[in-house]
């Protein structure tokens, strides 16, 4: 039988990295699970040992170089390998470009996108033997952007050049980098209201003029939630996906086509 591959994920205890940390553990691999929020990762952790005992867990500020070479130097230890990286760690704030402060953006692009390119450079250097896969998570604003904050659109439209950099730039190395932009997904992210994606009465889907609205414009008539990202993302991890590298892979319901 061959060795279990190791896949590191970073905001493991938001709705997105929590649903890619239990469907890559039910599929066989190490899952190293990475957050600010400790409380939750450990929880996050026992659990899945409860069927896998390949499960470790490590602070991580996505933000600091430093934080990153502790958490992958750890991981190694504890696995002796990575195979599988995926980037989740986001923030936003729905503030036009008028309200949007320098402390917002900076926010914005440190986590989003400063954050997935220090992940990347740390990663990388332990993938290069053995060779890798990198997912960095888009959204629709990486096909479109919107006034709502302009901060995100340009942390999400930078990702779209950071994948394809790193594609090309480690394809020797047979590591691959995609980019899953999920479409609108029913998460805490557009529903609740936290530190790193502020939302109230105008914003959240808790309210049935916003959730209507969005719904509206998802042609296949329902929202998407966190399994459907984390089941395109174990797909675009395996040998099924290994022709596939710095694509900007849509999963959307339709709504990118109108």
């Amino acid at each position: 039988m061959s060795e279990k591959k190791v896949v590191f994920i970073t905001a493991a205890a938001g709705s997105m990295g929590e649903s890619q940390a239990r469907l890559f553990s039910n599929n066989g691999y190490k899952v190293f699970l990475t957050d600010i929020d400790e409380k939750k990762l450990i929880n996050l952790a026992n659990e899945l040992r409860k069927t896998n005992s390949d499960v470790s867990y490590s602070i991580l500020d996505v933000r600091h170089e430093e934080s990153w070479t502790e958490s992958i130097d750890l991981c190694m230890n504890v696995f002796n390998s990575l195979d599988v990286l995926c980037n989740n760690a986001g923030s936003n704030f729905r503030t036009g470009f008028e309200n949007q402060t320098l402390e917002m953006w900076n926010n914005i692009i440190s986590i989003g996108l400063t954050g997935v390119f220090l992940g990347i450079k740390t990663a990388v250097e332990k993938m290069k033997i053995n060779g890798g896969v990198i997912i960095n998570l888009g959204s629709l604003a990486t096909k479109s952007s919107s006034e709502s904050s302009p901060g995100y659109s340009a942390q999400k439209m930078g990702l779209v050049g950071l994948t394809k950099s790193a594609a090309i730039a480690f394809s020797k190395y047979n590591i691959r980098c995609n980019l899953v932009s999920p479409g609108h997904v029913d998460t805490p992210f557009i529903r609740s209201n936290n530190d790193y994606s502020p939302n109230d009465w105008t914003t959240s889907i808790d309210n049935p003029e916003n959730y209507n609205k969005r719904l509206k414009t998802i042609p296949l008539g329902r929202f998407l939630n966190s399994d459907d990202i984390a089941n395109t993302i174990l797909f675009l991890s395996s040998e099924n996906a290994s022709m596939i590298t710095g694509e900007n892979i849509l999963i959307d319901g339709g709504t990118s086509l109108v």
